[in-house]
């Protein structure tokens, strides 16, 4: 008789089946793209086409769900001649991303200095806004930009379709119409249709802020390395903002190279987020980019690699940091801690928390594929006093590390690690929490 497999891996099994078929499918929908992109370019070289679609492809196969894509189209510009000019007012005060003594604006001007010289394709007035300014004669817009952009893109469907270079039925525009930092276009996978969200982007050489993090759990020079470039997206008609999408996939990417179960946690848990914990037809809840925050985390956290040699106690290298980012409502930013992801995504964290805990206490009821609605799948809080300990980083930052992770896993039985220096570490911590949790009561 053959071995039993464990659930962990015959669920992990599934998700692998699937993967190699949705890598496919995406790359068919990326041709059939990539033809159309060239025959912008053609029309007009400002926007030019980005063949190195890799990050898009990981990201399309790791989600479980058919999310939209985004995918970027860089300005052919020498960036590193604009000017970087924030925004006046309360709007730049709102909006800064601090970090350290550094402070950048989430969303900015990209000006053209009066004394450029080599930057007359950008001042035209289809992508150009005249000001007077004592540094620049006018900022690049964003929003021309993209009128620009939807124009150029559906000359180039009909310029395809009439020659027959792209079938009837691959390519929908239709979604052009909606109003948007980004423009939708529906591409046919041969199997059903990809949305790709086309966005262009502004890319410096210059990187972003520092981040205040170490390199721990990351192979040395990392960081600097993903950060050697900066981008700049939309946010408005006439603003643009610093994006961390391009590195945190560069680091999730990273993450791929590493030994042991790191990314097969981050499949599990998308898959269990997909069936389980989204409400049956609303588009809020967990999203892959949590979930891929979440194992940056859990990397940096968890750096050893005996932490990742065993499937299912990888899963919870991913769940007890996931845990107490809901349980205090905030999930940190990976780059920009400052940052709260979970701050303007209006998602429902009481009750993301009940299924998340659900799912750790009794996972054997969720790994498995299910045909049913998620309101089927009763999920009860337990009164364990888990959530009670998950707030502790909250009142106190010093909770927010490792040996506190290390004592939540062991709550969970999932500590099984022979480190000397780990041990000791969260045995230290025991009596401070229970002096904590003690006097709270």
């Amino acid at each position: 008789m053959a071995a039993k497999v464990p659930l962990w891996h015959s669920y992990l099994q599934v998700i692998h089946s699937r993967e190699s078929q949705r890598v496919a499918h995406f790359q068919k929908a990326e041709n059939i793209l990539l033809i159309v992109l060239e025959k912008v370019h053609e029309m007009d070289p400002r926007f030019t086409v980005d063949y190195s679609t890799n990050l898009e492809a990981l990201t399309f196969a790791l989600s479980a769900a058919e999310d939209e894509v985004d995918m970027q189209v860089p300005l052919c510009i020498d960036a590193g001649a604009l000017l970087i000019q924030e925004c006046s007012g309360e709007q730049s005060d709102s909006e800064k991303v601090t970090n350290g003594n550094y402070q950048m604006p989430r969303s900015c001007y990209l000006g053209v200095p009066k004394e450029a010289t080599h930057l007359e394709n950008w001042t035209k007035e289809d992508v150009f806004h005249v000001m007077d300014n004592t540094q620049s004669s006018g900022h690049i817009v964003p929003g021309k930009i993209l009128c620009l952009l939807k124009e150029l893109i559906v000359a180039a469907i009909v310029h395809c379709k009439c020659q027959s270079i792209i079938r009837p039925g691959e390519i929908s525009a239709e979604r052009l119409k909606e109003d948007n930092m980004q423009l939708p276009l529906l591409v046919s996978s041969g199997w059903k249709m990809i949305c790709f969200n086309l966005v262009p982007v502004v890319r410096r050489k210059q990187g972003g802020p520092e981040p205040n993090l170490q390199e721990r759990g990351f192979p040395q020079g990392s960081m600097s390395k993903i950060l050697q470039a900066a981008d700049f997206i939309p946010t408005s008609y006439y603003h643009w903002r610093y994006s961390t999408s391009r590195p945190i996939l560069k680091l999730v990417q990273i993450v791929s190279t590493l030994k042991g179960y790191r990314l097969d946690s981050l499949r599990i848990l998308d898959q269990v987020n997909h069936e389980n914990w989204r409400e049956e037809g609303k588009d809020t809840g967990l999203t892959s980019q949590h979930l891929k925050m979440v194992l940056l985390w859990a990397t940096y956290f968890f750096p050893s690699p005996e932490d990742w040699i065993n499937l299912e106690g990888s899963v919870y290298r991913l769940l007890v940091i996931l845990l107490c980012c809901l349980a205090n409502k905030t999930l940190p930013h990976f780059l920009y801690p400052e940052q709260n992801l979970f701050r303007r995504d209006g998602l429902d964290l009481s009750n993301l928390y009940v299924k998340v805990e659900s799912f750790a206490c009794s996972p054997g009821k969720f790994l498995k594929f299910h045909f049913i609605t998620t309101e089927d799948m009763v999920c009860h809080q337990r009164d364990n006093g888990l959530k009670d300990l998950l707030h502790l980083p909250a009142e106190d930052k010093a909770y927010w590390d490792t040996a506190f992770f290390d004592m939540i896993l062991n709550k969970f039985q999932m500590y099984q690690i022979k480190d000397a220096q780990r041990i000791s570490a969260m045995s230290n911590i025991l009596p401070k929490i229970k002096k904590t949790v003690d006097g709270a009561s």
